[in-house]
C-alpha cells in the first residue's frame, strides 16, 4: 500500500514546484490526501482500500489538470514576459 501511495504522490512532486503555502494547487492535493486518509480509516476490505486509492488518484489528476495547470500556465506566462537583459 505504501508503494501505491508513493506512486500517487509522484505526479504531485513532479508538477508542483515549491510554491506559496496558499497555492490552490497545493491545497487541492492536500484535500485529496486528507480525503484518502479519511477513506482509508473507514475502509473495511482490501477492495475498499483500493477504491479509496483510485479516488485519490482521480482527484490528483483533477488537481493536475485544473489548479496546477492554471498555476503552471501563469508561471510560464510571467517568465515569458520578463524583460530580457541586454
Amino acid at each position: 500500500m505504501n508503494l501505491i501511495l508513493a506512486f500517487a504522490l509522484v505526479p504531485f512532486l513532479y508538477f508542483v514546484t515549491p510554491v506559496d503555502a496558499e497555492s490552490p494547487c497545493l491545497e487541492c492535493f492536500r484535500a485529496a490526501q486528507e480525503e484518502l486518509t479519511r477513506c482509508l480509516d473507514n475502509a473495511i476490505s482490501q477492495e475498499d482500500k483500493i477504491s479509496c486509492e483510485d479516488k485519490q488518484q482521480d482527484q490528483a489528476k483533477i488537481c493536475e489538470n485544473g489548479e496546477c495547470k492554471l498555476e503552471r500556465d501563469e508561471r510560464d506566462k510571467s517568465i515569458e514576459t520578463l524583460p530580457e537583459k541586454k
